[in-house]
């Protein structure tokens, strides 16, 4: 079947989360078959560190799908980065993610951020995404988690 495109048209504009839904339905309804998984098994994970007051020392932001663990976004506070917390965080979220059944990880770091943070603990580039403003590049890493691993290191730049 043939579909008249004259009446279609273009839009470019920002966020649209109605269009964000309706993209994750079609992936889904594509990935899932495509791959063996369901909508069970996936899902988001979050890791937050707050101090005495209340107030936020840091966090990690992260989804788990189909036995993988894709770490999104990790940052602490300026005066807690030399604290240990980002090692912390991330062997939270790793500890849960095996939980779930995730045996890897995947992340990825600016070269201005914390690329080493992630080799101390075991991660390993895979490759990089160049051309990212101020002559940076963009630091992918990949890492099998293996049960309850002891992950050494200690805290990096803070932000990730």
């Amino acid at each position: 079947m043939k579909h008249d495109h004259d009446a279609s048209r273009l839009s470019v504009g920002h966020g649209d989360p109605e269009l964000q839904a309706v993209l994750d339905k079609g992936l889904d309804a594509f990935n899932f078959p495509a791959t063996g998984t369901t909508p069970e098994d996936q899902g988001e994970l979050s890791v937050k560190a707050v101090d005495e007051s209340g107030e936020v020392i840091g966090g990690l932001t992260a989804w788990t799908w189909g036995g993988l663990l894709g770490i999104e976004m990790l940052w602490i506070r300026e005066d807690s980065r030399r604290d240990g917390w980002g090692s912390r965080l991330l062997r939270a979220a790793e500890e849960e993610a095996r939980r779930r059944g995730c045996d890897r990880a995947t992340v990825s770091s600016f070269t201005f951020q914390a690329p080493d943070f992630y080799r101390r603990h075991g991660y390993v580039e895979t490759g990089r995404t160049l051309g990212i403003p101020g002559g940076a590049e963009d630091v992918h890493f990949y890492k099998r988690l293996t049960a309850l691993a002891e992950d050494g290191g200690s805290e990096g730049s803070g932000a990730a």
